[in-house]
């Protein structure tokens, strides 16, 4: 029994030294080992960090209110009545309603062309509640430029001041101040939204040098001022763009473009302007058709003022102004401004088509005659 034992302990033995030498021998790649601290982070901590802080106050605003209390008893409400005819042709009083302002404390007042044109009888109410009417054959007016000029009967009234519309830039607040739905004076405020538009507001008419604003105008508002902050008539307010998914679109004629018009209709009454003598139109399909022109652009000639400088040019009804003192006129709006920018009394080359040839004449623009 105990030569049995003997054996067996040393075989034990021997094994679990064999074992032991075994897991020693190993790859270190096979074996794990728990580490003994936690690793150490790379990264760089980023610096303190606060909200940036505004460097100073922003501007305070200025008081709307006191801009109206200031330009408000210079604006004015115009009443209009003319004569229209129903569709049996029977006649019957039509009233209007606009607005205008005063530019000279003697009863001098400025609006739109197209808030009295036509009109039997005008009345201005001032802003204290006075009533006066306005003799409609004193009227002075300039459709082109949609300006015209009255006067009232009234003396040591409070004129408007006027200011500098090429000093405003997109983003300047203004107010517009008139005779809103003809329900009395109202103030309305917006900013400059775009400078210096032409726009074509009728056929042969297009306005240049628009104030584009986002200001409320209404029926009602046309010929009111347009001013900025220190209270300054910067505009006259003339158009509103009313269709569907415009928003907030209104136009003034800016004052820098009307001041020398308003001063031609105070004296002598109307505006001079160079003057060629001839009515005209676009040339479009209809017109190349009616006349068989054989060019498809230009400006078409469609009648010539005996002794005017275009007929004295030899321009005939018929032709079509293709060019016009070195500038392409391929519309009506482009041969208005041309002529409108000509110099008085010096001469000027029109390229022109006549049939199927082209011509070169010479014209020397004269003074527009008085309206009679």
């Amino acid at each position: 029994m105990k030569r049995i034992l003997i054996p067996a302990l040393i075989f034990i033995l021997v094994l679990s030294l064999t074992l032991n030498i075994g897991c020693n021998l190993l790859p270190a790649s096979l074996t794990t080992s728990t580490p003994t601290s936690s690793p150490t982070s790379t990264a760089t901590m980023a610096p303190t960090w606060t909200i940036p802080q505004a460097k100073s106050p922003l501007p305070i605003l200025p008081s709307i209110a006191d801009v109206v209390t200031k330009v408000k008893p210079s604006v004015v409400a115009i009443t209009t009545q003319t004569i229209a005819r129903d569709l049996f042709g029977r006649e019957y009083r039509q009233e209007g309603a606009g607005s205008g302002w005063i530019i000279d404390r003697n009863g001098i007042i400025v609006t739109n062309n197209h808030v009295v044109e036509g009109a039997q009888s005008i009345t201005v109410t001032l802003d204290d509640g006075r009533t006066f009417p306005a003799d409609v054959n004193t009227v002075a007016t300039d459709s082109l430029a949609d300006l015209a000029v009255l006067r009232i009967k009234a003396e040591n009234l409070p004129a408007a001041t006027v200011g500098d519309s090429s000093q405003l830039r997109v983003g300047d607040w203004v107010v517009a101040i008139g005779n809103s739905l003809g329900q009395g004076i109202r103030a309305t405020v917006g900013i400059v939204s775009q400078q210096s538009v032409s726009l074509d507001v009728d056929q042969g008419q297009t306005l240049y040098g628009l104030i584009e604003t986002d200001a409320a105008i209404n029926p009602g508002n046309s010929g009111g001022p347009l001013v900025n902050m220190a209270g300054e008539v910067i505009g006259i307010t003339s158009i509103k763009i009313a269709e569907v998914g415009v928003e907030g679109v209104g136009y003034a004629i800016s004052i820098n473009e009307a001041m020398p018009i308003i001063q031609q209709l105070v004296s002598p009454g109307y505006v001079i302007r160079p003057w060629l003598g001839v009515s005209y139109t676009s040339v479009n399909q209809y017109t190349i058709l009616r006349y068989n022109l054989t060019i498809n652009k230009g400006v078409l000639i469609v009648s010539v003022i005996a002794g005017s400088p275009a007929d004295l040019a030899g321009l005939k009804a018929g032709d079509v102004i293709t060019r016009f003192a070195g500038k392409d006129t391929v519309e009506t709006k482009e041969l208005t401004r041309a002529i409108h920018q000509g110099p008085i009394g010096q001469k000027i080359e029109i390229i022109y088509w006549r049939g199927q040839s082209q011509n070169l004449a010479s014209a020397t623009l004269t003074e527009s005659p008085a309206p009679r």
